[in-house]
């Protein structure tokens, strides 16, 4: 049996494309799956999991849109496959509930497992991005959990006006940096693979899908980098049992 990893979905009602491309890869592609790991940025934005109790009332669609999905990820791991969710820098306010209504279990980043009998270690990719200081400040702060906790007390509308205001800011702000500043630094690459003493590393955020190839201490190692998905086109990576990590355009 295979493991699946995804990435970078940015699902949203304003691309319905994407959402209804996802649900058709659940059901005709992962069903079967040993493993699905998404890391990361499922959701393009997410307020809080009480979202949920406003299904076929929000009037932006997102709570619609996040029970579907939960459903349809659920739906999977009814079928037998292990399901694993990490947050990404879109969607890392997403909690226990909405894991435990899609059948999933939230992943650390890092986290290291085991795929194709190698050890993997996982992550967003965000942390990665050491030269982007102003990034890596507000990463900091949103991972802060009284900061969290201070945003998930805010009434929905708030919050809702709150993830616009950061998208926003985040869009200008990155329209003004160089490219390489919102790639990942390679020293940050080789210390945190050394620190977690693997070869392999999968990741995604940067929306650049590659396999790079390095060196770690002195061992070959590789860096796989899923892609974002866009109408028409997503990214994921297949290991088989005793395969290596296979980077696919979908």
């Amino acid at each position: 049996m295979a493991s699946l990893l995804i990435s970078d979905l940015h699902l949203q009602p304003s691309a319905p494309e994407v959402t209804e491309a996802f649900l058709r890869w659940l059901e005709e592609r992962a069903c079967g799956c040993e493993a699905l790991y998404i890391l990361g940025d499922l959701f393009e934005a997410w307020i809080g999991d009480d979202l949920l109790d406003l299904a076929g009332q929000d009037p932006t669609g997102n709570a619609d849109l996040a029970v579907r999905v939960a459903r349809a990820l659920r739906r999977l791991a009814d079928d037998g496959s292990a399901l694993y969710l990490m947050h990404g820098n879109r969607d890392f306010l997403l909690g226990e509930r909405f894991a435990a209504e899609a059948g999933a279990t939230l992943l650390p980043d890092p986290s290291v497992v085991t795929l194709g009998g190698a050890r993997v270690l996982l992550m967003h990719g965000d942390s990665l991005c050491t030269l982007d200081a102003e990034y890596q400040a507000f990463r900091h702060q949103a991972r802060n959990p009284l900061w969290q906790a201070q945003v998930l007390s805010m009434p929905l509308e708030q919050r809702l006006a709150l993830a616009k205001q950061l998208r926003e800011q985040s869009g200008e702000a990155n329209s003004n940096k160089a490219e390489d500043i919102m790639d990942v630094t390679q020293d940050e690459v080789r210390r945190v693979m050394a620190e977690h003493e693997v070869t392999t590393l999968i990741h995604g955020h940067t929306h650049r899908p590659a396999v790079h190839e390095l060196v770690v201490g002195d061992a070959p190692a590789r860096r796989y980098v899923l892609g974002d998905w866009q109408p028409g086109q997503g990214w994921e990576i297949e290991v088989t049992d005793s395969g290596t990590p296979e980077l696919k355009k979908i």
